[in-house]
Formats: structure tokens, C-alpha cells, sequence
């Protein structure tokens, strides 16, 4: 298999990581994506803030506890689709980023495979296998960490592996972890890895059940934003505008990239209201615009 040859730092992050701002150097990632300016990118649970240099968004859900409630965005070709059953042609896109996703997911093996389908290479970001163990989230499924290459993935039969480790950790250390030491140190405690053309992956525990589905998707409570939170969205939203692709983007084809989830057929077309499969005939809701690939309607 072929090596990753994709830079994984820019150079304002080693700079920055060279001056000890860790900080600094992991914002800063977010303005990196090692492809060509020409190259197609696909953001699978892209959620309410997308990686810039993504052209085509992807998310299962316009509303969810998952990314605690944060508002989708939805200023570019955006999809809603599940990433263990991606509506897209074999090799549509160059790259592929999946930031904190693949640990909800309930088919890792699944999720993998479709990446790896419809995509050259990518960018996968999660939290480190031991931060998981003791700071879980409910709607986490796995446990992954990186060994000599390869995502060494262990599946979840509850949310909390080992509850009176969390219960210590709690008691006296949670504040300290994750306010002042992860923030200080946040590239010890999270995985990046790059892949290209293969993703060396090991589920070690493949016969476990997953966890039970525990994500409470009722819509949440509405409440106040704070002055602090309506600043941080203006300013991303004027950080996505200087680095977004936007005019390039306006002019993506989306229905072209798209393939339908239930035959496989690679020619789909517009119809008033709805996507449609010119094999099958399936047809799938265009919600304000976005195909929503989540939900099958009859044959046409």
C-alpha cells in the first residue's frame, strides 16, 4: 500500500508548535487541507462548523444531540446522508475529512469502506482512545487510538467501560484535564491520521454487540445565545468566507456526484421536489434544496 504523502502540519502550525502555543497550532489545522486547490472535497458530519476548504458537506441530521444543538451549515452543496451508506460515486472526491464522527458510529467497518469508496485519500480526527475511557460521551461508540500505522478501533458495550475510573476521574481531576491540560496539550489527546488510498484499520473486538442507540434526538430547548457565543459564530462565519472555495462551490453539480443508496445506479436527476434514480426509480425529498438521501419515497 501506498504511503500518506499529504503534509499533516502546515508551517504556521509547526511554527506555532515550535514556539509551544499548542493552541494556536490546533486552530490553525483547521485551515489545512494538504490537496490541490483544484482538488474536490467532501466533509462527511460536517455539522455547525465545516472544515473551509470542504466543497460538498455532508450530515445525517439538520438537528441533533450529537453536536450538542449547534445549528447545521448549509453555505455550500450539502447532503443529508448517513456515512456508513455514502450516495456518492466510486472516487468523487479527492479528499475526504471526517473530524469527531467516527465515534458515533455503529458500523466503524462500514463507515471505513464508504470513505475509502468514494474518496482517494482523507483526514480522520477523533479523540484518543485513553481520553475516551475516561471522559466518555453517551453517544460515543468506540474507542480508537493509532498503532505503527494502523487505527486500532474497540468497540463499545456501554458508554462508560469502566464506570468507577470515570467516577474517580470526576471527583477530583475533570476540571484540571480537560480546562487546562487538554487545552494546552490537544494533539496528545486526540488521533489525526491521513490516509491515501487505503485506510489500515483493526477492529479488535469485532463479535461485541454495539451499545444500545442512546441519542435522544427531540429538539432541544431554546435559550438565549450569549454575546459571547454570537461573537465566536460571526467571526467563523467571516473566517469561512475568506477561505471557503464559495464561487467554485456555486457551481458544483451535486446531482452529478450523487449515486442512489439502494441500487447503486450513477445517474440520478431532479424532479420538482425530489431526487431520482433513472434505474430504480427511487425518489428522495429535496429538503430546502439539500437531497435527503436518509429516506427512500416510492417508485416512480
Amino acid at each position: 500500500m501506498a504511503q500518506p504523502i499529504y503534509q499533516q502540519e502546515s508551517r504556521a502550525m509547526k511554527i506555532a508548535r515550535h514556539l509551544g502555543t499548542e493552541k494556536i497550532a490546533w486552530s490553525l489545522r483547521r485551515l489545512h487541507c494538504p490537496v490541490a486547490d483544484d482538488a474536490l472535497v467532501l466533509e462527511i458530519g460536517s455539522g455547525g462548523n465545516p472544515y473551509y476548504r470542504a466543497n460538498v458537506l455532508l450530515d445525517a441530521y439538520e438537528e441533533t444531540s450529537e453536536r450538542h444543538w449547534v445549528p447545521l451549515i448549509v453555505d455550500r452543496p450539502t447532503v443529508f446522508a448517513f456515512a456508513e451508506k455514502l450516495p456518492f460515486k466510486d472516487k468523487a472526491f479527492d479528499f475526504v475529512i471526517a473530524s469527531h464522527v467516527l465515534e458515533h458510529s455503529r458500523n466503524p467497518r462500514r463507515f471505513l469502506e464508504e470513505m475509502q469508496r468514494v474518496a482517494k485519500g482523507g483526514y480522520i480526527e477523533m479523540p484518543d482512545a485513553f481520553m475516551e475511557r475516561i471522559n466518555p460521551y453517551p453517544d460515543h461508540r468506540l474507542e480508537i487510538n493509532v498503532r505503527q500505522g494502523w487505527l486500532i478501533i474497540r468497540k463499545k458495550r456501554e458508554w462508560q467501560i469502566d464506570p468507577d475510573v470515570v467516577e474517580l476521574y470526576e471527583d477530583r481531576v475533570k476540571e484540571i484535564i480537560t480546562k487546562q491540560v487538554i487545552p494546552a496539550h490537544p494533539f496528545v489527546f486526540h488521533i489525526r491520521y491521513y490516509w491515501q488510498d487505503e485506510i489500515n484499520f483493526k477492529i479488535i473486538n469485532p463479535e461485541v454487540e454495539m451499545m444500545p442507540h442512546s441519542i435522544d434526538q427531540q429538539k432541544a430547548i431554546s435559550r438565549k445565545i450569549t454575546m459571547k457565543e454570537a461573537v465566536h459564530t460571526k467571526l467563523l462565519t467571516t473566517i469561512r468566507r475568506l477561505f471557503s472555495q464559495h464561487q467554485r462551490n456555486a457551481k458544483i453539480d451535486l446531482v452529478k456526484l450523487l449515486r442512489c443508496p439502494d441500487c447503486h445506479f450513477s445517474e440520478l436527476y431532479s424532479e420538482g421536489d425530489a431526487v431520482v434514480c433513472s434505474h430504480c426509480g427511487r425518489s428522495y425529498l429535496l429538503r430546502k434544496g439539500i437531497p435527503d438521501m436518509t429516506v427512500m419515497q416510492e417508485s416512480k
